[in-house]
């Protein structure tokens, strides 16, 4: 619960930052001048930029909280059996060897999504985000039925 407010207060912040940084680009353009509507028409890019990567973020989450719910409504959701460090941290070891095994089922059933999705949760348990996020994305595409890219 703690990480969804903290993504909504987040996602708030960036909104108002996304309208301050607009209306000073509109500012900018209705000076009127030539350089002053070419700095209005660059600083309303910034905008636009970062409203489409939250709404896309935001869809990825979305997508991957309602695959979790799915896959918990079916008993599928992998139990959090992890050593952990006297700090709380995942145990590597223990990180290393569920991955390894999330891994040989992925590469069993290829095509299964809930093999993707716990996969995806390994990578993240691991620290390797950038799998993590490629896993989910992978499994939330075989679940929609798009077409997978290698």
């Amino acid at each position: 619960m703690r990480a969804k407010i903290t993504y909504a207060v987040t996602a708030a912040v960036l909104v108002v930052y996304f309208v301050l940084v607009g209306s000073r680009g509109v500012m900018l353009i209705e000076t009127g001048t030539p350089i002053t509507i070419a700095f209005g028409v660059a600083v309303l890019v910034l905008p636009v930029i970062g409203i489409w990567f939250l709404w896309k973020n935001t869809q990825f989450v979305r997508k991957a909280n309602q695959l979790a719910a799915e896959l918990d409504a079916e008993g599928g959701l992998p139990v959090d059996g992890l050593k952990r460090t006297a700090g709380g941290r995942i145990d590597r070891d223990s990180a290393d060897e569920v991955f390894a095994r999330r891994k040989a089922e992925t590469e069993d059933a290829p095509d299964d999504w809930r093999s993707w999705f716990r996969l995806a949760i390994a990578y993240h348990d691991a620290r390797d985000t950038p799998r993590a996020r490629k896993a989910m994305q992978r499994a939330i595409a075989l679940h929609d039925g798009r077409p997978v890219q290698a």
